[in-house]
């Protein structure tokens, strides 16, 4: 892993945590996570394990220290590298479809939605959720799942632009033609 990589990582880290800080918790403390879309980004662009690992690790201690959920901090923390592998393992699945933004559009909403139910999950068995679970996936998670897809569709070729143009380590990007 080189030092355009690491920066090219924290960067996008940096733009999810902005995402993440500033919208707002809405129901029983739980907010959209938007920094999953930047993570997802990440992977796209840098598809091996030690850079899934890096930054599913820091966007999890990140998400946790930004969250307003009550005692969010371990939740996420085990969340993000399990929604992360799930991701780059479906990522990898699908070589024919790499490049398609349709796929990437698809595999941003089954893993949020992963995020979600891993989130919730060990949320409850640690420290309690403040509602029903079914209610927080519904109120929550699928409409971060909605608007994660949304935002996945129109920064997915804004970044491939820039990767291209900056000639980001070719050997590990993938990039559309």
């Amino acid at each position: 892993m080189n030092t355009k990589n690491l920066v090219a990582l924290a960067l996008l880290v940096g733009m999810g945590t902005v995402l993440h800080a500033v919208v707002p918790g809405f129901f029983f403390g739980m907010k959209p996570d938007m920094m999953l879309t930047m993570m997802f980004i990440g992977i796209i662009l840098f598809p091996n394990k030690k850079s899934v690992l890096l930054l599913s690790l820091v966007t999890g201690i990140i998400a946790g220290l930004t969250t307003t959920f009550p005692g969010g901090l371990i939740p996420n923390i085990i969340d993000k590298p399990i929604t992360a592998f799930v991701f780059l393992g479906l990522f990898l699945a699908l070589k024919k479809f790499q490049k398609s933004i349709v796929s990437a559009a698809i595999l941003t909403a089954v893993c949020t939605i992963v995020s979600g139910i891993v989130f919730l999950s060990s949320a409850l068995f640690i420290v309690g959720l403040p509602g029903p679970f079914t209610a927080l996936f519904a109120a929550v998670v699928l409409p971060t799942a909605a608007v994660n897809t949304i935002v996945m569709v129109v920064l997915y070729p804004v970044a491939l632009s820039i990767v291209k143009r900056t000639k980001l380590n070719d050997s590990t990007v993938v990039v559309t033609k």
